[in-house]
């Protein structure tokens, strides 16, 4: 067989050993386990919901399901996902997973802040833009992040 070619991993998986599973790249699940693979996969559900969202007016203190504000469009994007999170963005950032921008991922929550302070949450989108609810006025929309005064949370 040549170099380039690898056997499905299906076929090779049906009567192997959890250690042969592991050499051809088969995730074996504990039980009560989260994977990698299904922690990124709340999140991008999450960043889906929150671009289903697109048009829904901003209104503070909303969570939904039609009107949002910032970090209420995060909490109902994630608790639809399946993971619970806290009310503020602040309470928000303190709940996730500090990661450095060079280890964003789409369906990261991007966090701005003065100081210490958090004062805006949206959902990392890929490609320097994010779904978020603004401000009043304004509706849930995808924007290019504008500063590079934020930080990045992971909801794990």
């Amino acid at each position: 067989m040549g170099a380039h070619k690898r056997p499905a991993r299906l076929s090779k998986a049906k009567a192997a050993s959890a250690l042969t599973l592991a050499a051809v790249g088969v995730t074996v699940l504990t039980p009560g386990g989260t994977t990698k693979a299904e922690a990124a996969s709340v999140s991008v559900r999450a960043l889906q919901i929150a671009a289903s969202k697109q048009g829904s007016p901003y209104q503070w203190g909303a969570t939904g399901p039609y009107r949002f504000d910032c970090s209420g469009l995060t909490l109902y994007s994630f608790k639809r996902a399946g993971k619970q999170l806290p009310r503020t963005a602040a309470a928000q950032y303190n709940r996730t997973h500090h990661i450095p921008r060079s280890a964003r991922e789409e369906g990261d929550l991007v966090f701005f802040h003065s100081g210490r302070g958090v004062y805006h949450v949206g959902i990392y989108a890929g490609g320097g833009k994010m779904w978020h609810a603004p401000k009043t006025g304004s509706v849930v929309r995808l924007e290019r992040i504008w500063t590079n005064n934020v930080w990045y949370g992971r909801v794990t």
